[in-house]
């Protein structure tokens, strides 16, 4: 068994099967998130010592072929794909697994996520490795490798932080087409960072125009990305079925005037 920061993972050679667990302090959906999103996945998943994911493909829903491509630390590229076997977000993802790395041998991979509104405990089952001991024990040192990545870029922060989220429209001309229904819910969406800004949560919001499409930009202050995430679900447009979609990047120093 291995152990980095409350990460376990284990190879059972003789049932082909690595088990591999975390506890993570952030919600359950912002872990499936993390896990599924693309903007996301390229953000954690690697270091510069091992190797890094730098392109990643999912289409989210029982069926849809997901993608990966990365490069390890001596440059040689890699990747792997497979299908999605089971989608209950945000508890249960499983897909098939084929590396180029492993003979593109095909295996499967499920993730459980129980938690509460602060934190999620995910474990990980990667099995049908059977007569493959050294591919169950290599896989079983690559998850705790990968799922202290996901614990670590999940972390609340120690303090305050400042966090720039970028929010993107579902078509380039939304703010030139929007529809009766869409402008109204638009209308919501300034009124609820109209009320962040007042509160001191959000520094600055506004459209950015951009000629490729205009999208959204918010600027706020939260104690971890966890909290950052929150604020967007409040956003009445999170959730309305319109496409609207939301990113978060952390801002490591803030520089403000008086």
């Amino acid at each position: 068994m291995h152990t980095q920061a409350s990460v376990q993972s284990v190879a059972d050679t003789a049932r082909g099967i690595v088990l591999a667990t975390v506890e993570i302090a952030a919600r359950p959906e912002h872990v499936f998130r993390a896990l599924t999103e693309p903007d996301q996945v390229v953000r954690w998943w690697g270091s510069d010592e091992a190797y890094r994911i730098t392109n990643w493909q999912m289409e989210i829903g029982v069926g849809g072929r997901w993608r990966s491509e990365g490069r390890n630390a001596d440059g040689t590229s890699f990747c792997a794909r497979g299908e999605l076997l089971r989608v209950d977000r945000p508890t249960a993802l499983s897909m098939s697994w084929m590396s180029d790395w492993d003979g593109g041998q095909t295996s499967v991979v499920h993730y459980a996520l129980e938690g509460t509104t602060r934190t999620t405990r995910l474990t990980l089952c990667h099995e049908e490795l059977v007569d493959r001991p050294d591919a169950c024990r290599a896989y079983a040192e690559g998850w705790r490798l990968v799922l202290g990545w996901l614990q670590q870029y999940l972390a609340p922060q120690s303090t305050e932080a400042s966090f720039l989220l970028r929010l993107n429209p579902p078509r380039p001309n939304f703010s030139g087409d929007m529809s009766s229904e869409e402008a109204a819910l638009m209308k919501l969406h300034f009124g609820y960072w109209a009320t962040l800004l007042k509160a001191g949560t959000a520094i600055a919001y506004g459209p950015v125009a951009d000629p490729g499409g205009t999208w959204g930009v918010a600027i706020v202050r939260a104690a971890e990305m966890d909290a950052a995430w929150a604020l967007t679900d409040q956003d009445p447009v999170v959730g309305s079925g319109r496409g609207v979609r939301y990113e978060i990047f952390a801002m490591p120093q803030l520089m403000r005037g008086e």
